[in-house]
């Protein structure tokens, strides 16, 4: 007689089973470690839907592609690839068109970090068709994306690729193996409560009426009602990548505080730099700005518990962005150590976060401009807020792009040369650093010739733009050395003359400049400005002047304005276009337009814009706070571009009502209650906290630049910051879109910069010992993997330049195949 089985072991079975299977199907997709991809849906459409959004219900991404799950570089980390598959010739075509710049990687691939906040999930349709569908992170709430499966699937594959993307939500989570998780461990990762998943088409308009703002406002409700309630369960806690899960730094104590400028209740997350998302640290804390001494003021965040959670100064630093949208606040943190971390406050409200960053933006206000905020007037609050707004505009009056430019006919090569020019130079004898301790300091890019110049202690190295788009080094002016034979090393350069000429600073004598004829390599005339004012900067008299035999250009010193002319005898200055201030204004840069309309920045943080020399400014702009160190404006007057250490400023200057409607404000000076349109441009807090993760350096731009084109609009912008090229596209830019900027990074600081002239399709740059072109193409979106970089193949094209010194033929030969055919 068989024993029955005990009813208790009967229902075992099936858990046992399961359990089994789930072994079973573990090590068959997570076995074989040498495969990139752990399972994959060969054919199916990825679809983007946005249900709740205005700006379109669903749009087709690949109308081919191919799901997969892959592992990472790092051990419980896994990514949900989909893959644009091409048709025969198809690619081919794609290569061929050009795409602003974009990363072709970006184009036919999108990857998701596999974690349980993409909800991810499957379906099937009643027509029979599976569908895959997880949140959009980055986009609105409610969007999804979706692979809905080619008919060919069956449903085995898809039960198998959701429970593998279950696996790897959990390994994440918990960071160790699933294979020895239970059915109701991986059940926390199902979301079959999920609303269903609303039909994608290639037609962007929904198949039901959309919803009104009442309805997406209770979705909206709803959705951060649930995300809240998960957080307290189960949000996974920020880690680091290379040493496990980390948390918080620990917080300094307040000191004691003389005046509360803002206290307001909010959410708290920090950035993780692994998943590249806010994780939620604590539901309810309380941000206290608080003034603490003369001009120095604190951010204290202090958790409902009682646990001090960050305190820091208020410094330029933090970047604090506000988006109003999601009422929330994302700022830096910089510990003692050097490490940055990125923090978000979400407020309850609208009025809320305005206190806040009433409060906050004073702080940061008075800290940098030491004057007190009430004492300032309410058109100047007003700008200061605007600036840390969202400005857009029409799509009719964003700039266009240019079309590709034909490649323009190599310029012919320099005529006689002294004997400063190293007579048989050849590329064969560059040496790939220098001895003498110097490192590249300035760069001219040349307008009239295809040549660019880079100062390197009291030598300068001259490259040849050739038409594949690379620089060549041509030659190398060995010394720099006033008419008397004394050496320098130049504080600033500019070209002139139809690039026949340079001029040349010595910071040793300020009220000297000098200029060098560039056919020769030698400095030739010695103009004396002014006895008593010392010149702080120098720019052309109009914007492409440097084109031209046009001789007179722009000085200024700290407090004057004035035209600098070299064919008048004695003092250059020219008395009767001279502006200066009693006051101290600080003037630290200067740019003009086509016109010659004149722009002055100060270290204050001020503009002021003329319409000719001599006279009062049309224009005062005042300051944000932060000094500004380098200006720029388009050739039409209507942009301004100023560069302070942690942002650009980009401003327009163009008249917008009243009677001066369509005047610019270098000819007509603004209504009282009206100032210039400000845009703040910087890079994202958790992107700046990134980068000095990886880099261990603050930010500090370059002065930035826009691309230069005589008969065109200026469409991007050009700047750096440690060993990362920036650039923007002014399009993005107006248009008010999310991801504006790209980047491109080098194994080492990228010293000076700027489009080639007359496109914006390539960019040169100095390192401290090389130099180099790169297209706007070899550019990334700011991501993880593209912060990070990689610095092994960013060696340059060019390399450096210094005085030849002789070696064997072989030796040299290797060395210039190394230098000059090495790939970006």
């Amino acid at each position: 007689m068989v024993s029955a089985v005990p009813k208790a072991e009967t229902k075992m079975w099936p858990l046992l089973l399961m359990v089994l299977i789930g072994i079973l199907v573990s090590k068959y997709l997570f076995g074989d470690t040498s495969k990139e991809s752990i399972i994959e849906i060969p054919q199916g459409q990825l679809y983007i839907v946005r249900p709740l959004s205005p700006k379109g219900y669903s749009e087709l991404i690949y109308k081919d592609a191919i799901a997969s799950i892959r592992r990472t570089g790092q051990e419980f980390q896994y990514q949900l690839v989909v893959q644009r598959a091409y048709e025969e010739g198809e690619q081919e075509l794609a290569e061929d068109s050009e795409d602003d710049g974009v990363d072709s990687i970006d184009k036919d691939e999108k990857t998701f970090l596999l974690d349980q906040r993409l909800h991810f999930r499957s379906d099937q349709r009643e027509t029979g068709e599976f569908v895959l569908a997880w949140r959009d992170l980055s986009g609105d709430t409610g969007d999804l994306f979706e692979f809905v499966c080619d008919s060919s699937i069956t449903g085995d594959k898809i039960s198998t690729f959701a429970f593998a993307a279950i696996e790897c939500q959990y390994e994440r989570k918990y960071r160790r193996t699933a294979q020895k998780a239970t059915e109701a461990e991986l059940k926390e990762f199902e979301f079959d409560e999920e609303d269903p998943i609303p039909r994608a088409s290639s037609i962007s308009a929904p198949s039901e009426p959309p919803p009104t703002s009442k309805q997406a406002a209770d979705h909206m409700a709803k959705e951060v009602k649930d995300s809240k309630k998960k957080a307290n369960t189960s949000a996974p806690r920020a880690f680091d990548a290379a040493h496990g899960p980390t948390s918080a730094p620990a917080s300094k104590k307040a000191p004691e505080a003389t005046e509360i400028l803002t206290q307001k209740a909010a959410e708290l997350h920090l950035f993780d730099f692994n998943s590249s998302a806010f994780i939620e640290q604590d539901h309810t804390v309380i941000a206290t700005v608080s003034e603490i001494g003369k001009w120095q003021y604190w951010l204290q965040i202090t958790g409902s518990h009682g646990k001090e959670w960050l305190g820091q100064p208020v410094v330029a630093d933090i970047n604090p962005v506000f988006n109003f949208e999601y009422l929330s606040c994302i700022f830096n943190h910089y510990t003692d150590d050097g490490s940055a971390y990125s923090w978000l406050l979400r407020f309850k409200d609208q009025s809320t976060i305005e206190d806040f960053q009433e409060g906050l933006m004073r702080a940061l206000w008075e800290q940098l401009n030491e004057i007190k905020w009430s004492k300032i007037q309410d058109q100047d609050r007003d700008y200061v807020f605007e600036a840390f707004n969202d400005l857009t505009m029409d799509e009719e009056n964003a700039p266009e792009q240019e079309e590709e430019e034909d490649e323009e006919e190599e310029s012919e090569s320099p005529g006689a040369q002294s004997e400063h020019y190293d007579e048989d130079e050849d590329e064969d004898d560059i040496d790939v650093y220098d001895k003498d301790g110097n490192a590249n300091s300035q760069l001219a890019v040349g307008s009239k010739s295809d040549r660019s110049f880079v100062v390197r202690g009291s030598k300068i190295g001259v490259f040849k733009h050739t038409p594949n788009k690379h620089l060549e080094f041509t030659t190398n002016i060995s010394k720099i050395e006033t008419p008397k034979g004394k050496l320098f090393s130049p504080k600033k350069v500019m070209l002139h003359n139809e690039d026949e000429n340079m001029v040349l600073q010595d910071p040793n004598n300020p009220n000297s400049l000098y200029r060098m004829d560039l056919e020769y390599g030698k400095i030739v005339d010695e103009w004396k400005v002014h006895d008593d004012i010392a010149i702080t900067n120098f720019a052309p008299e109009t914007k492409f002047a440097q084109q031209t035999a046009n001789q007179p250009f722009v000085g200024h010193s700290r407090n004057a304005l004035f035209k600098i002319d070299p064919r008048v005898t004695g003092n250059k200055l020219v008395e009767a276009q001279l502006k200066q201030y009693a006051s101290k204004n600080e003037f630290s840069a200067a740019a003009t337009t086509e016109k010659g309309y004149i722009a002055v920045a100060s270290d204050k943080g001020d503009v002021r814009l003329f319409d000719r020399i001599g006279v009062n400014a049309k224009t005062h702009i005042p300051a944000l706070g932060e000094a500004i160190i380098g200006l720029d404006v388009s050739a039409d007057g209507k942009w301004l571009l100023g560069t302070c250490r942690t942002y650009l400023l980009l401003i327009d200057t163009e008249q917008k009502d009243g009677k001066n409607e369509g005047k610019l404000g270098f000819e007509k000076s603004f209504a009282k209650d009206a100032k210039p349109q400000p845009r703040r441009l910087t890079l994202k807090p958790e992107h700046t906290a990134q980068f000095q993760h990886e880099t261990k350096a603050a930010l500090s731009f370059t002065p930035a630049k826009f691309n230069t084109a005589v008969d065109g609009k200026e469409t991007s912008i050009i700047t750096s910051t440690g060993p990362f090229l920036v650039t923007w596209s002014m399009k993005k830019v107006l248009r008010g879109e999310k991801d504006p900027y790209q980047i491109k990074r080098y194994s080492d600081t990228v010293i000076a910069d700027n489009f080639e002239f007359g496109s914006d399709k390539n960019v040169i740059l100095a390192l401290p010992n090389e130099v180099d072109m790169v297209s706007r193409k070899a550019f990334k979106r700011p991501t993880r993997e593209s912060i990070a970089g990689d610095v092994a193949n960013s060696r340059l094209s060019a390399g450096n330049f210094s005085t030849p010194r002789r070696s064997t033929r072989g030796r040299l030969s290797a060395l210039k195949e190394e230098i000059v055919n090495s790939p970006y």
